[in-house]
């Protein structure tokens, strides 16, 4: 299986990515192939709210920078993990950043090969 992990933590040897090594460990012992994107360390912009994504766009958003290699490893991937500390009762700004901007390439339909979605907080 595909996995792609998206880990939400600014702090490279905090509890988040702690958990994150563990899993990642677990699904390669289990024959599974793992890609993880530490998206704090990315240029990731925030979604715009342009709707260009959905009119002239095809599902395809109008900024290029580093979402990208995010959307491309997306398309292969068969299960998502999505991997944040909580602060202030909710996900990372920067992985929230991630997840808006899923809104042009997962809407209206979802990613054919993405089968899982999971979190680990």
């Amino acid at each position: 299986m595909q996995i792609l992990v998206l880990n939400g933590s600014p702090r490279t040897k905090g509890n988040t990515r702690q958990m994150v090594d563990a899993f990642t460990a677990g699904a390669n012992q289990a024959g599974h192939h793992v890609d993880v994107v530490d998206v704090c360390k990315k240029n990731i912009n925030g979604c715009l709210a342009c709707e260009y994504c959905h009119s002239k766009g095809g599902g395809v958003c109008i900024q290029k920078d580093d979402m990208q290699e995010i959307y491309d490893l997306k398309k292969k991937a068969e299960m998502l993990v999505i991997a944040s500390p909580i602060y202030y009762h909710g996900i990372s700004g920067q992985l929230k950043c991630v997840i808006d901007r899923f809104y042009s390439a997962a809407y209206p339909a979802k990613p054919e090969k993405l089968k899982k979605v999971a979190m680990i907080l």
